[in-house]
């Protein structure tokens, strides 16, 4: 082995000169040997140098050291038996991370000298990112906005209920569907997870005397199949309003100025009946909408409502005799869904940066 103890004498510092150095470097030892050169190097040559050097001008230096030689001994990994590759890659990643720390080293070295930080302005900048609130939110935001200057205020609830606030103050009768395990999340024998917003009507009853207008934006929980329209946990608002004299006149007024805003002033509504137990009479609104399909305007369903049902006033402490109220639900994703052209529900809850960037103000 004289011609390789020959080139061992010069330690990878000019490869060029030998053509057949990785064939030639076939001992793990003499392997080894130039690894733990090259760290020798590299160090010294960070130890070297002024406390003021530039880290920028530091790299250049240590690249013109390490790049040629750290070339040669990844190439001459394939040059040794196979027995030997695992010991020779160690200490060649060994290396790499020697070389690595002794420049963090320096840097933390310069800094330290120079009282400055370790931040290297010689880095590219990162992106700046906006976040924004959530579509739904948005949508939230807007139509309480609305309602709060038609004379709403914000009105909140439990999202852990009773079974008599979710169901028997709101004149659901003791066999409903609605009250099945299929149907609602229980907590306890009386507890559940709110079906609907509705339970904030019988509290606010309780507490404030009419005449009333509140607006109750909320959390609700049904045991629906994830799918691309239904999720079992989602926002709902819900609208009351409760004084002498009230009658469906103004409820369809309030509605239509509502849509007139949210949708536009040439936008048309239509009110169709519709059955929930705690209203009589009820109905539905829909609200000519462009779902960007390519079809045009179309009848869409955005809300229920109707009159409080007399059981719902007396059993919230009211005289059904004297006091007259009327309410609305609306689900704000599904009209997030329409104004965003939105197709599938699910992608509101995915928290997919690159969907809800869109958004940004």
């Amino acid at each position: 082995m004289p011609a390789l103890r020959a080139f061992a004498a010069d330690p990878l510092r000019h490869p060029s000169r030998s053509p057949d150095f990785r064939c030639r470097l076939v001992q793990l030892s003499e392997y080894l040997g130039q690894t733990n050169a090259l760290a020798q190097d590299a160090r010294a040559l960070l130890d070297g140098l002024e406390p003021d050097t530039r880290l920028d001008v530091a790299k250049g230096q240590l690249n013109a050291l390490k790049d040629d030689r750290l070339a040669a001994l990844q190439g001459a990994l394939r040059g040794l038996p196979a027995d030997d590759r695992r010991a020779a890659g160690s200490a060649f990643n060994t290396l790499k991370q020697g070389i690595q720390d002794a420049l963090d080293g320096f840097a933390a070295r310069q800094a330290s000298a120079t009282g400055a930080s370790t931040f290297d302005a010689t880095m590219p900048a990162r992106g700046v990112w906006r976040g924004s609130l959530h579509p739904v939110t948005l949508v939230i935001d807007e139509i309480c906005e609305i309602f709060r200057e038609l004379g709403f205020t914000i009105a909140l609830g439990p999202e852990a209920e009773t079974e008599w606030y979710n169901f028997g103050a709101l004149n659901f009768p003791p066999d409903h569907p609605a009250m099945e395990l299929h149907d609602t999340l229980y907590l306890g024998q009386d507890t559940v997870l709110r079906t609907h917003t509705s339970p904030v009507q019988v509290r606010t009853l309780q507490q404030y005397k009419p005449p009333v207008r509140v607006l109750a934006p909320g959390q609700v929980y049904r045991r629906d199949f994830f799918d691309a329209t239904h999720a079992p946990a989602f926002m709902q608002l819900e609208g009351l309003a409760v004084d002498e004299g009230i009658s469906f006149v103004d409820l369809k007024a309030t509605l239509a100025e509502f849509a007139r805003r949210f949708y536009g002033a040439s936008r048309r509504v239509r009110f169709g009946p519709s059955y929930f137990p705690f209203v009589e009479p009820g109905a539905q609104m829909d609200v000519e909408v462009d779902l960007n399909d390519g079809k045009g305007l179309r009848w869409v369903e955005i809300l229920g409502c109707g009159m409080v049902h007399p059981h719902v006033l007396d059993d919230a402490g009211l005289d059904s005799e004297k006091f007259t109220g009327w309410a609305f639900g609306m689900g704000p994703a599904r009209i997030a869904m329409s104004r965003y052209d939105i197709s599938d529900i699910r992608v509101l809850y995915d928290s997919d940066v690159r969907f809800l960037e869109q958004f940004a103000r």
